[in-house]
């Protein structure tokens, strides 16, 4: 029997996004094991249900958090996702992005729209004032959506997060609800 479609946050004219649900499990890891070869060595997300549900809990309950699946309305189901993580309140209101698309969707644009909901409904609904996105400077493709979201390049970080087995460089992205509203 198929789950309920959780409601979505935000609409699109070809995708929109909605909270991460335990029940996409089985889609979101199949999509994950499709797209290894786009996300490496860049994004591990999970490839088993079981990685899944303690990825998508800490997601769903911890407050410090936000995920986001972007769905293709034309019935491509999870064309990726947008997370954002390190939710610090008070006078700061800034969260740092994660993003990663699945290979059947990628180089469509359906991640750059998701990401405008998604910057949308951050810096509404979620009340945040900063956006940061931190890439690796040979992810290019990561550092195309944020440029072409309106980010602005704000530094470099020498080995500043360790993936892979080891700490790697970033550029330092952000974008303010100012800019957005001015751009």
């Amino acid at each position: 029997m198929p789950h309920p479609v959780p409601r979505y946050l935000a609409e699109g004219p070809r995708v929109a996004i909605r909270h991460f649900a335990l029940e996409d499990g089985p889609e979101f890891t199949a999509r994950t094991r499709e797209s290894k070869d786009l996300h490496r060595p860049w994004l591990f997300p999970p490839d088993t249900e079981e990685a899944y549900a303690s990825y998508a809990g800490r997601l769903i309950k911890d407050p410090t958090k936000a995920g986001f699946l972007v769905c293709a309305r034309d019935g491509g189901g999870i064309a990726g996702y947008i997370n954002i993580n390190n939710i610090v309140r008070g006078g700061f209101q800034c969260g740092a992005l994660g993003y990663g698309a699945f290979v059947h969707a990628a180089g469509r644009g359906l991640m750059r729209e998701g990401l405008d909901l998604v910057v949308g409904h951050a810096f509404g609904p979620l009340g945040l004032h900063r956006l940061e996105i931190n890439a690796q400077p040979g992810n290019t493709a990561s550092i195309a959506l944020a440029r072409g979201a309106g980010f602005r390049l704000e530094g470099f970080s020498p080995a500043m997060i360790h993936i892979d087995g080891a700490w790697r460089d970033h550029e330092r992205w952000a974008l303010t609800a100012e800019m957005r509203a001015s751009g």
